[in-house]
Protein backbone atom coordinates (compact mmCIF):
# COMPACT_ATOMS: atom_id res chain seq x y z
CA UNK A 1 0.00 0.00 0.00
CA UNK A 2 1.14 3.44 -0.82
CA UNK A 3 0.32 7.22 -1.42
CA UNK A 4 -0.61 8.27 -4.91
CA UNK A 5 1.95 10.28 -6.60
CA UNK A 6 1.56 13.49 -8.15
CA UNK A 7 1.84 11.99 -11.53
CA UNK A 8 -0.19 9.23 -11.14
CA UNK A 9 -3.07 11.83 -10.28
CA UNK A 10 -2.25 14.40 -13.45
CA UNK A 11 -2.54 11.07 -15.27
CA UNK A 12 -5.50 10.08 -14.05
CA UNK A 13 -8.62 10.09 -16.20
CA UNK A 14 -11.85 9.10 -14.40
CA UNK A 15 -12.45 9.67 -10.83
CA UNK A 16 -15.13 6.96 -10.57
CA UNK A 17 -15.34 7.18 -6.39
CA UNK A 18 -16.57 10.71 -6.99
CA UNK A 19 -19.36 9.56 -9.05
CA UNK A 20 -20.23 7.18 -6.10
CA UNK A 21 -20.28 10.25 -3.72
CA UNK A 22 -22.60 12.17 -5.91
CA UNK A 23 -25.05 9.31 -6.22
CA UNK A 24 -25.13 9.21 -2.32
CA UNK A 25 -25.19 12.82 -1.97
CA UNK A 26 -28.33 13.01 -4.84
CA UNK A 27 -30.14 10.03 -3.06
CA UNK A 28 -29.74 11.52 0.32
CA UNK A 29 -31.32 14.42 -1.30
CA UNK A 30 -34.57 12.70 -2.31
CA UNK A 31 -35.02 11.20 1.05
CA UNK A 32 -34.91 14.66 2.45
CA UNK A 33 -37.76 16.21 0.89
CA UNK A 34 -39.85 13.04 0.18
CA UNK A 35 -38.60 10.78 3.74
CA UNK A 36 -40.58 12.55 6.41
CA UNK A 37 -39.47 12.31 9.85
CA UNK A 38 -37.72 8.95 9.63
CA UNK A 39 -35.45 10.25 7.19
CA UNK A 40 -34.16 13.19 9.19
CA UNK A 41 -30.72 10.90 10.10
CA UNK A 42 -29.32 11.13 6.95
CA UNK A 43 -29.14 15.10 6.83
CA UNK A 44 -29.94 14.93 3.23
CA UNK A 45 -30.03 19.01 3.78
CA UNK A 46 -26.51 19.19 2.88
CA UNK A 47 -26.39 16.78 -0.11
CA UNK A 48 -26.20 19.79 -2.03
CA UNK A 49 -23.53 21.03 -0.55
CA UNK A 50 -21.63 17.82 -1.40
CA UNK A 51 -22.21 18.70 -5.19
CA UNK A 52 -20.95 22.09 -4.93
CA UNK A 53 -17.42 21.31 -3.65
CA UNK A 54 -17.46 18.03 -6.08
CA UNK A 55 -18.72 20.60 -9.23
CA UNK A 56 -15.77 23.81 -7.92
CA UNK A 57 -13.15 20.98 -7.73
CA UNK A 58 -13.87 19.09 -10.74
CA UNK A 59 -14.32 22.39 -13.36
CA UNK A 60 -10.84 23.84 -11.83
CA UNK A 61 -9.21 20.29 -12.42
CA UNK A 62 -10.30 20.39 -16.10
CA UNK A 63 -9.37 23.87 -16.71
CA UNK A 64 -6.09 23.36 -14.72
CA UNK A 65 -5.66 20.37 -17.41
CA UNK A 66 -6.31 21.99 -20.39
CA UNK A 67 -3.98 24.95 -19.22
CA UNK A 68 -1.22 22.41 -19.31
CA UNK A 69 -2.42 20.67 -21.76
CA UNK A 70 -2.73 23.11 -24.48
CA UNK A 71 -1.34 26.47 -23.44
CA UNK A 72 -4.14 28.57 -22.32
CA UNK A 73 -7.88 27.96 -20.61
CA UNK A 74 -10.59 28.95 -23.76
CA UNK A 75 -13.69 30.52 -22.02
CA UNK A 76 -15.18 29.66 -25.22
CA UNK A 77 -14.98 26.05 -24.42
CA UNK A 78 -15.60 26.33 -21.36
CA UNK A 79 -18.72 28.21 -21.31
CA UNK A 80 -19.94 25.51 -24.19
CA UNK A 81 -19.51 22.28 -22.54
CA UNK A 82 -21.57 24.01 -19.75
CA UNK A 83 -24.34 24.63 -21.73
CA UNK A 84 -24.74 21.34 -23.73
CA UNK A 85 -24.34 20.24 -20.10
CA UNK A 86 -26.66 21.37 -18.18
CA UNK A 87 -29.30 23.72 -20.35
CA UNK A 88 -30.94 21.03 -22.59
CA UNK A 89 -31.98 18.50 -19.52
CA UNK A 90 -32.32 21.22 -17.18
CA UNK A 91 -35.16 22.79 -19.63
CA UNK A 92 -36.38 19.25 -20.06
CA UNK A 93 -36.70 18.57 -16.28
CA UNK A 94 -39.10 22.00 -16.41
CA UNK A 95 -41.23 21.11 -19.11
CA UNK A 96 -41.98 18.03 -17.14
CA UNK A 97 -42.35 19.66 -14.26
CA UNK A 98 -44.62 22.16 -15.68
CA UNK A 99 -46.02 18.91 -17.55
CA UNK A 100 -46.86 17.26 -14.06
CA UNK A 101 -48.25 20.36 -12.41
CA UNK A 102 -50.70 21.11 -14.79
CA UNK A 103 -51.95 17.92 -14.63
CA UNK A 104 -51.91 17.86 -10.77
CA UNK A 105 -53.69 20.52 -10.67
CA UNK A 106 -51.55 21.90 -7.44
CA UNK A 107 -49.17 25.30 -7.00
CA UNK A 108 -49.77 25.89 -11.56
CA UNK A 109 -50.05 29.76 -10.53
CA UNK A 110 -47.12 30.12 -8.21
CA UNK A 111 -45.00 28.32 -10.68
CA UNK A 112 -46.39 30.70 -13.88
CA UNK A 113 -45.26 33.38 -11.38
CA UNK A 114 -41.97 32.18 -11.06
CA UNK A 115 -41.26 30.60 -14.79
CA UNK A 116 -39.18 33.78 -16.03
CA UNK A 117 -36.66 33.20 -13.11
CA UNK A 118 -36.53 29.91 -14.23
CA UNK A 119 -36.04 30.66 -17.55
CA UNK A 120 -33.17 32.98 -16.70
CA UNK A 121 -31.58 30.45 -14.14
CA UNK A 122 -32.36 32.98 -11.33
CA UNK A 123 -33.96 29.85 -9.51
CA UNK A 124 -32.17 30.87 -5.91
CA UNK A 125 -33.76 33.92 -5.03
CA UNK A 126 -37.13 32.67 -4.72
CA UNK A 127 -37.13 30.10 -2.15
CA UNK A 128 -40.87 30.07 -1.05
CA UNK A 129 -41.23 26.42 0.26
CA UNK A 130 -44.16 25.56 -2.06
CA UNK A 131 -42.71 26.55 -5.32
CA UNK A 132 -42.28 24.04 -7.71
CA UNK A 133 -38.80 23.10 -8.93
CA UNK A 134 -37.75 25.12 -6.02
CA UNK A 135 -34.52 22.70 -5.81
CA UNK A 136 -32.99 24.09 -8.86
CA UNK A 137 -31.44 26.72 -6.48
CA UNK A 138 -28.69 24.86 -6.80
CA UNK A 139 -28.28 25.12 -10.46
CA UNK A 140 -28.80 28.69 -10.37
CA UNK A 141 -25.95 28.98 -7.79
CA UNK A 142 -23.51 26.94 -9.76
CA UNK A 143 -24.51 28.79 -12.77
CA UNK A 144 -23.32 32.26 -11.77
CA UNK A 145 -20.27 30.66 -10.37
CA UNK A 146 -19.35 29.19 -13.57
CA UNK A 147 -19.48 32.88 -15.17
CA UNK A 148 -17.07 34.26 -12.77
CA UNK A 149 -14.82 31.94 -11.83
CA UNK A 150 -12.99 30.47 -14.89
CA UNK A 151 -12.12 34.29 -15.73
CA UNK A 152 -11.11 35.15 -12.28
CA UNK A 153 -8.72 32.04 -13.04
CA UNK A 154 -7.74 32.97 -16.23
CA UNK A 155 -6.79 36.05 -15.46
CA UNK A 156 -4.62 35.25 -12.16
CA UNK A 157 -2.73 32.65 -14.43
CA UNK A 158 -1.92 35.45 -16.35
CA UNK A 159 0.24 37.00 -13.91
CA UNK A 160 1.36 33.76 -12.09
CA UNK A 161 0.13 30.39 -11.44
CA UNK A 162 1.23 30.89 -8.29
CA UNK A 163 -1.15 33.21 -7.39
CA UNK A 164 -3.82 30.70 -8.28
CA UNK A 165 -3.98 29.23 -4.12
CA UNK A 166 -3.98 32.98 -2.77
CA UNK A 167 -6.93 34.04 -5.66
CA UNK A 168 -9.13 31.03 -4.07
CA UNK A 169 -8.56 31.81 -0.54
CA UNK A 170 -8.99 35.27 -1.54
CA UNK A 171 -12.31 34.54 -3.48
CA UNK A 172 -13.75 32.35 -0.25
CA UNK A 173 -13.28 34.95 2.20
CA UNK A 174 -14.78 37.78 0.05
CA UNK A 175 -17.99 35.51 -0.12
CA UNK A 176 -18.49 35.37 3.53
CA UNK A 177 -18.55 38.75 3.65
CA UNK A 178 -22.01 39.79 4.87
CA UNK A 179 -22.57 42.90 1.43
CA UNK A 180 -26.40 43.12 2.22
CA UNK A 181 -29.43 40.54 3.60
CA UNK A 182 -29.35 38.92 -0.35
CA UNK A 183 -25.69 37.91 -0.58
CA UNK A 184 -25.95 37.17 3.68
CA UNK A 185 -27.88 33.89 2.41
CA UNK A 186 -26.16 33.08 -1.02
CA UNK A 187 -22.35 33.79 -0.37
CA UNK A 188 -21.94 30.75 1.83
CA UNK A 189 -22.60 28.60 -0.94
CA UNK A 190 -20.32 29.97 -3.55
CA UNK A 191 -17.92 29.93 -0.66
CA UNK A 192 -18.37 25.97 -0.47
CA UNK A 193 -17.88 26.09 -4.54
CA UNK A 194 -14.77 27.79 -3.89
CA UNK A 195 -13.34 25.23 -1.21
CA UNK A 196 -13.48 22.37 -3.79
CA UNK A 197 -11.74 24.55 -6.37
CA UNK A 198 -9.10 25.62 -3.54
CA UNK A 199 -8.53 21.98 -3.56
CA UNK A 200 -8.12 21.35 -7.02
CA UNK A 201 -5.54 23.96 -7.54
CA UNK A 202 -3.61 22.99 -4.29
CA UNK A 203 -4.01 19.27 -5.90
CA UNK A 204 -2.62 20.71 -9.13
CA UNK A 205 0.46 21.90 -7.73
CA UNK A 206 3.60 19.78 -7.00
CA UNK A 207 3.61 21.49 -3.93
CA UNK A 208 0.14 21.35 -2.80
CA UNK A 209 -0.21 17.79 -3.80
CA UNK A 210 2.52 17.34 -1.87
CA UNK A 211 0.99 18.57 1.29
CA UNK A 212 -2.07 16.76 0.53
CA UNK A 213 -0.96 13.11 -0.63
CA UNK A 214 -0.67 11.74 3.12
CA UNK A 215 -4.63 11.96 1.95
CA UNK A 216 -4.08 9.52 -0.55
CA UNK A 217 -2.96 6.96 0.98
CA UNK A 218 -5.06 4.09 2.23
CA UNK A 219 -4.38 3.82 6.27
CA UNK A 220 -4.98 7.16 5.93
CA UNK A 221 -7.74 7.36 3.85
CA UNK A 222 -9.60 4.98 6.37
CA UNK A 223 -9.56 7.32 9.86
CA UNK A 224 -10.69 10.38 7.22
CA UNK A 225 -13.15 8.45 5.65
CA UNK A 226 -14.47 7.51 9.36
CA UNK A 227 -14.26 10.88 10.90
CA UNK A 228 -16.46 12.26 7.64
CA UNK A 229 -19.20 10.45 8.63
CA UNK A 230 -18.95 11.21 12.42
CA UNK A 231 -18.95 14.87 10.99
CA UNK A 232 -22.30 13.95 8.69
CA UNK A 233 -23.77 12.05 12.11
CA UNK A 234 -23.21 15.43 14.32
CA UNK A 235 -24.44 17.88 11.38
CA UNK A 236 -27.55 18.52 13.69
CA UNK A 237 -25.45 19.00 16.93
CA UNK A 238 -23.04 21.16 15.01
CA UNK A 239 -26.05 23.41 14.08
CA UNK A 240 -27.47 23.99 17.15
CA UNK A 241 -23.94 24.45 18.85
CA UNK A 242 -23.43 27.29 15.72
CA UNK A 243 -27.06 28.51 16.64
CA UNK A 244 -27.65 27.94 13.24
CA UNK A 245 -26.51 26.14 9.58
CA UNK A 246 -23.73 28.33 7.82
CA UNK A 247 -20.64 27.47 10.27
CA UNK A 248 -22.27 23.49 9.82
CA UNK A 249 -22.23 24.29 6.57
CA UNK A 250 -18.89 25.50 6.09
CA UNK A 251 -17.10 22.84 8.04
CA UNK A 252 -19.07 20.67 5.95
CA UNK A 253 -17.24 21.82 2.89
CA UNK A 254 -13.83 21.03 4.38
CA UNK A 255 -14.90 18.13 5.25
CA UNK A 256 -15.70 16.97 2.00
CA UNK A 257 -12.50 18.31 0.58
CA UNK A 258 -10.60 16.49 2.75
CA UNK A 259 -12.62 13.58 2.14
CA UNK A 260 -11.76 13.59 -1.55
CA UNK A 261 -8.08 13.04 -1.80
CA UNK A 262 -8.85 9.70 0.08
CA UNK A 263 -10.86 8.87 -3.03
CA UNK A 264 -8.33 9.44 -5.08
CA UNK A 265 -6.04 6.93 -4.22
CA UNK A 266 -6.15 3.37 -3.66
CA UNK A 267 -7.96 2.19 -0.79
CA UNK A 268 -11.52 1.02 0.74
CA UNK A 269 -13.73 4.60 0.19
CA UNK A 270 -12.40 4.25 -3.68
CA UNK A 271 -13.33 0.68 -3.79
CA UNK A 272 -16.88 1.15 -1.99
CA UNK A 273 -17.69 4.33 -3.94
CA UNK A 274 -16.59 2.93 -7.27
CA UNK A 275 -19.03 -0.38 -7.17
CA UNK A 276 -20.97 0.35 -10.40
CA UNK A 277 -24.46 0.41 -8.92
CA UNK A 278 -23.45 3.72 -7.12
CA UNK A 279 -21.61 4.47 -10.96
CA UNK A 280 -24.69 4.19 -12.70
CA UNK A 281 -26.79 6.50 -10.11
CA UNK A 282 -23.88 9.18 -10.21
CA UNK A 283 -23.74 9.52 -13.84
CA UNK A 284 -27.55 10.07 -13.56
CA UNK A 285 -27.63 12.37 -10.25
CA UNK A 286 -28.24 15.60 -12.57
CA UNK A 287 -31.50 14.22 -14.08
CA UNK A 288 -32.11 12.28 -10.98
CA UNK A 289 -31.90 15.91 -9.26
CA UNK A 290 -33.77 17.61 -11.05
CA UNK A 291 -36.76 15.37 -11.83
CA UNK A 292 -37.18 14.43 -8.08
CA UNK A 293 -39.90 16.63 -7.75
CA UNK A 294 -42.15 15.43 -10.70
CA UNK A 295 -41.77 11.54 -9.82
CA UNK A 296 -43.83 12.05 -6.96
CA UNK A 297 -47.20 12.71 -8.50
CA UNK A 298 -46.56 9.25 -10.95
CA UNK A 299 -45.16 7.49 -7.72
CA UNK A 300 -48.22 8.59 -5.88
CA UNK A 301 -50.16 7.08 -8.90
CA UNK A 302 -48.07 4.04 -9.46
CA UNK A 303 -48.20 2.72 -5.60
CA UNK A 304 -50.77 4.68 -4.20
CA UNK A 305 -50.86 1.65 -0.93
CA UNK A 306 -47.42 4.14 0.04
CA UNK A 307 -48.11 6.85 2.22
CA UNK A 308 -46.35 9.81 1.42
CA UNK A 309 -43.44 11.57 3.45
CA UNK A 310 -41.90 8.31 4.55
CA UNK A 311 -39.07 6.16 3.59
CA UNK A 312 -40.57 3.71 1.13
CA UNK A 313 -42.36 6.60 -0.43
CA UNK A 314 -38.68 8.47 -0.83
CA UNK A 315 -37.14 5.01 -2.44
CA UNK A 316 -39.83 4.90 -4.92
CA UNK A 317 -39.93 8.47 -5.84
CA UNK A 318 -36.13 7.75 -6.33
CA UNK A 319 -36.34 4.53 -8.24
CA UNK A 320 -38.85 6.41 -10.73
CA UNK A 321 -36.95 9.39 -10.80
CA UNK A 322 -33.81 6.93 -11.93
CA UNK A 323 -35.87 5.12 -14.71
CA UNK A 324 -36.87 8.61 -16.23
CA UNK A 325 -33.11 10.10 -15.30
CA UNK A 326 -32.27 7.01 -17.35
CA UNK A 327 -33.84 7.54 -20.41
CA UNK A 328 -32.86 10.96 -20.51
CA UNK A 329 -29.02 10.14 -19.83
CA UNK A 330 -28.98 7.73 -23.27
CA UNK A 331 -31.20 9.97 -25.43
CA UNK A 332 -30.50 13.54 -24.26
CA UNK A 333 -27.64 14.10 -21.78
CA UNK A 334 -25.10 12.22 -23.47
CA UNK A 335 -26.32 12.92 -27.31
CA UNK A 336 -26.02 16.76 -26.52
CA UNK A 337 -22.85 16.15 -24.73
CA UNK A 338 -21.23 14.96 -27.71
CA UNK A 339 -23.00 17.26 -29.70
CA UNK A 340 -20.76 20.26 -27.82
CA UNK A 341 -18.11 18.36 -28.02
CA UNK A 342 -17.70 18.25 -32.02
CA UNK A 343 -19.01 21.79 -31.99
CA UNK A 344 -15.82 22.87 -29.70
CA UNK A 345 -13.70 20.31 -32.30
CA UNK A 346 -15.11 21.72 -35.37
CA UNK A 347 -14.16 25.82 -33.70
CA UNK A 348 -11.23 24.70 -32.81
CA UNK A 349 -10.49 23.61 -36.08
CA UNK A 350 -11.33 26.69 -38.16
CA UNK A 351 -9.75 28.96 -35.81
CA UNK A 352 -6.67 27.12 -36.31
CA UNK A 353 -6.54 26.54 -39.78
CA UNK A 354 -6.19 22.66 -38.57
CA UNK A 355 -7.55 19.75 -39.50
CA UNK A 356 -6.02 17.03 -37.12
CA UNK A 357 -7.11 13.24 -37.17
CA UNK A 358 -9.57 12.45 -33.89
CA UNK A 359 -7.45 10.68 -31.78
CA UNK A 360 -8.53 7.03 -31.05
CA UNK A 361 -10.57 7.01 -27.67
CA UNK A 362 -9.18 4.47 -25.20
CA UNK A 363 -11.97 2.63 -22.60
CA UNK A 364 -12.58 4.81 -19.67
CA UNK A 365 -10.86 7.65 -20.99
CA UNK A 366 -13.75 9.82 -21.87
CA UNK A 367 -13.62 12.42 -24.90
CA UNK A 368 -10.38 13.26 -26.70
CA UNK A 369 -10.83 16.74 -26.09
CA UNK A 370 -11.97 16.06 -22.28
CA UNK A 371 -10.60 14.12 -19.95
CA UNK A 372 -13.52 12.45 -18.03
CA UNK A 373 -12.83 12.87 -14.59
CA UNK A 374 -16.16 12.18 -12.89
CA UNK A 375 -19.74 11.97 -13.71
CA UNK A 376 -19.86 15.47 -15.48
CA UNK A 377 -19.61 18.16 -13.08
CA UNK A 378 -23.42 20.34 -13.51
Amino acid sequence: MRRLTHAEFLAMRRFDALDGLRAIAAVIVVFFHYGGPQSRFLSGWIGVHTFFVLSGFLITTLMLREKDRTGRISLRNFYLRRIFRIVPLYYIGLLITMIAVYRSGYGWNVLMDHLPHYLGFMNEYHLAGDTPYLHTWTIGIEQKFYLVWPLALILVSLVSHRLRIPLAVAAIVLTLVPYNEIWKGMGLHYSVLLIGALLAVVLHSRRGFAVMSPLTHPAVGLPVGAGFLVLHWNLPRLTAHFGGEPPAIFLYGIGVALLLPTLLGPGPGRWILSQRPLVFVGERSYGLYLLQASAVPVTAALAPWIPGQTPQFAAAACAVALFAADALHRRVETPMIEVGRRLIAWLDRRSTGDRPAAPARQPGTGSPTEPALAGRPR
